[in-house]
């Protein structure tokens, strides 16, 4: 699984997408490698989450290019498209688990789906995958007798149970609590590290966003304004990012 060739994971050139009159992403340009964590912030409603489902089809941008893995997405069926998503992870902002599945059969149902593994190697693989997110002694609960945060932990682990060589995240930390939050900021740098996926992370969480990403975009109304290091960011004269960042503080 993983990656399928040695392009760039995800490449986006000129990418634009409206709703009516609102124009929700203005012709953007970004990049992400194997191994790099890149930082989509910016305001509720600026179209990081848009971003998102662009990049795995399920909505189509009105102009531009999406390659991942090397492949156009516009250019593919249905049947290519989601070969194309088995490569790719993702972390939905309400996690997103199965209410009438345990927390151990939410981590199975993608292997189940997707792989041959018999039922042995399927409940061995899924608790490997709760383990290495602090979930391993969690396994028969149901996702309402868990709390947001280890809700968000399992559905990492069944993001990256395909072990996808991207992975997207959508406000990962968002609802949580400062220690949470944190908590769930490190394990996307640990998984980062050992798997060396290439992620986007939306978010307008800007300390968990220094913690995590090795770049950092800034997105309003549909531009970038800022795309570097977090001390670019820091630098950056642009009104609105100086107003972002002092609100956050």
């Amino acid at each position: 699984m993983g990656t399928e060739d040695n392009s760039t994971p995800i490449e986006v050139k000129h990418l634009s997408k409206s709703f009516g009159t609102q124009k929700v992403l203005n012709g953007i340009d970004l990049s992400v490698a194997r191994g790099e964590t890149l930082a989509v912030l910016g305001r509720s409603g600026t179209g990081k989450s848009v971003l998102l489902k662009l990049l795995i089809g399920l909505q189509k941008p009105d102009a531009g290019s999406i390659r991942i893995n090397g492949k156009e997405i516009a250019d593919l069926d249905r049947k290519q498209l989601n070969e194309v998503r088995k490569t790719v992870g993702f972390l939905f902002q309400q996690a997103a688990l199965y209410d009438s599945m345990t927390v151990e059969q939410n981590v199975e149902f993608p292997l189940s789906r997707h792989t041959e593994m018999s039922a042995e190697d399927l409940k061995k693989r899924a608790r490997e995958l709760l383990a290495s997110v602090g979930m391993e002694k969690d396994l028969e609960k149901m996702p309402s007798e868990i709390s947001g945060g280890m809700q968000k932990r399992v559905g990492l682990a069944r993001a990256i149970a395909l072990e996808p060589g991207i992975v997207l995240f959508d406000e990962p930390t968002a609802g949580l609590d400062p220690i949470t939050g944190a908590e769930i900021g490190q394990l996307i740098s640990q998984l980062k590290e050992k798997h060396q996926m290439a992620s986007i992370v939306v978010t307008h969480d800007i300390h968990g966003a220094k913690q995590f990403s090795d770049r950092v975009v800034m997105l309003n109304e549909g531009n970038i304004l800022v795309e570097g290091t977090f001390a670019d960011l820091e630098k950056s004269k642009d009104k609105f990012v100086v107003q972002f960042l002092s609100n956050a503080a």
